[in-house]
């Protein structure tokens, strides 16, 4: 597989000098300061593309153009926005930029409750605590019907835990929320969240998948034309959130989507810690099953709690059998390679431990330098035990 890392731009505290001393050789990247739904130019890329190949490495994937809400519900200037989104899409497969990530998440994009859950190692993790996000929907945001989405026990462990709170520990709750995270599209006060869920009033699960059809429909074409292969990243967590339909969660909404429009440039960035946070997802059964249609690989683990909660474990510990997993993706490669096809999958190590000096200085929640630099190099030595050389198939 390909090493590659995500890298957030010239703003991002990880240079790209010290991605190359990771041994990564691709970067996976967006044009993040231009996340408002306007055309990609071939000049904004060309100007990405050369400052990342002047560091030696290569623009490899783009996660992610974004998916403006007004596509998702096809009301509105969505017509206006699905052209701006295959034309940069265009714009980037003449570049040379071969794979883009990209979600269908309504409203809220990956979500955590805790950017610093300590760790039994000192490390600092994320977490998703249901119970934290429940007290939030219903108690702080006071979201209509939210009640009525939860069990009563969790419930009752929501309002004991937002009692033992501080206004500080509630404030910072709702900023870790709703504010948005690294790579995200959207951030949020109070007010506009709850407009933003109000949009999505009487919107279906059969409404959002017949959208996101359409919107293949569209997009897949041009991504041929171009030669690139898109990849839909899955929820996270995967499961319903603020009451909105989630339509990329399990392996059924997985077929559902490859089938909606049949081609191989529709495929998926498979999430190895999104799908794992569910526990009725087996994800090398989705390599297994779907294999020709991963374009894209995020390698990350999770430790599940029984309740839907979960913490970002270390990358060879959780629930993920992660060496059962890069065994499936690798044999995916030879396939690929005995049929004549020289690309590797790209990979990246996905999130990370805040750990060391990281922990004195800025970082991105879950892109910090030394715990991703911890996880790329234990999923090369796994790799490369298993005969995918470092750096490739």
């Amino acid at each position: 597989m390909e090493q590659s890392w995500r890298w957030f731009g010239q703003d991002d505290p990880v240079p790209l000098a010290h991605v190359r001393q990771a041994g990564a050789t691709g970067i996976v990247t967006a044009l993040h300061d231009i996340y408002d739904g306007r055309v990609w130019t071939p000049d904004d890329i060309a100007t990405r593309r050369d400052l990342i190949a002047a560091a030696g490495l290569t623009w490899t994937v783009c996660e992610s153009i974004p998916v403006h809400t007004s596509i998702k519900l096809r009301a509105g200037p969505w017509r206006r926005y699905i052209d701006a989104w295959k034309d940069s899409l265009a714009n980037l497969g003449r570049a040379g930029v071969q794979t883009v990530c990209y979600n269908f998440m309504p409203v809220v994009d990956w979500t955590r409750t805790d950017l610093m859950f300590p760790m039994p190692s000192s490390g600092l993790a994320l977490r998703f605590d249901i119970a934290e996000f429940a007290a939030y929907d219903a108690f702080v945001l006071k979201r209509a019907g939210a009640e009525d989405d939860y069990p009563a026990d969790l419930l009752e462990r929501a309002r004991g835990l937002l009692a033992s709170r501080s206004e500080a520990d509630i404030a910072r709750l709702e900023t870790n929320i709703i504010a948005g995270l690294p790579g995200g599209e959207d951030s949020y006060t109070r007010e506009g969240i709850r407009d933003r869920i109000a949009a999505f009033e009487g919107v279906a699960a059969s409404d959002m998948r017949a959208n996101l059809a359409a919107f293949l429909e569209e997009v897949v074409p041009v991504a041929e034309e171009v030669g690139v292969r898109l990849g839909i990243h899955p929820d996270d967590p995967p499961f319903s959130l603020f009451g909105l339909p989630r339509i990329v969660s399990t392996a059924a909404d997985v077929e559902g989507i490859l089938t909606a429009v049949d081609r191989r440039a529709n495929g998926l960035t498979l999430c190895a810690g999104s799908y794992g946070s569910r526990p009725d997802n087996d994800v090398t059964g989705l390599v297994a099953r779907f294999g020709e249609r991963v374009h894209f690989v995020h390698l990350r683990n999770v430790s599940r709690d029984g309740d839907g909660s979960f913490t970002e474990s270390d990358h060879l510990a959780g629930d993920v059998d992660m060496v059962k997993l890069i065994t499936a993706l690798l044999a995916e490669e030879r396939r690929r390679a005995a049929a004549g096809e020289t690309k590797p999958i790209p990979m990246r190590p996905d999130h990370g431990h805040l750990l060391g000096f990281d922990g004195e200085r800025r970082s991105n929640p879950g892109y910090s330098y030394i715990g991703r630099l911890k996880g790329l190099a234990e999923l090369r030595g796994v790799m490369t035990a298993l005969g995918g050389a470092p750096g490739g198939s």
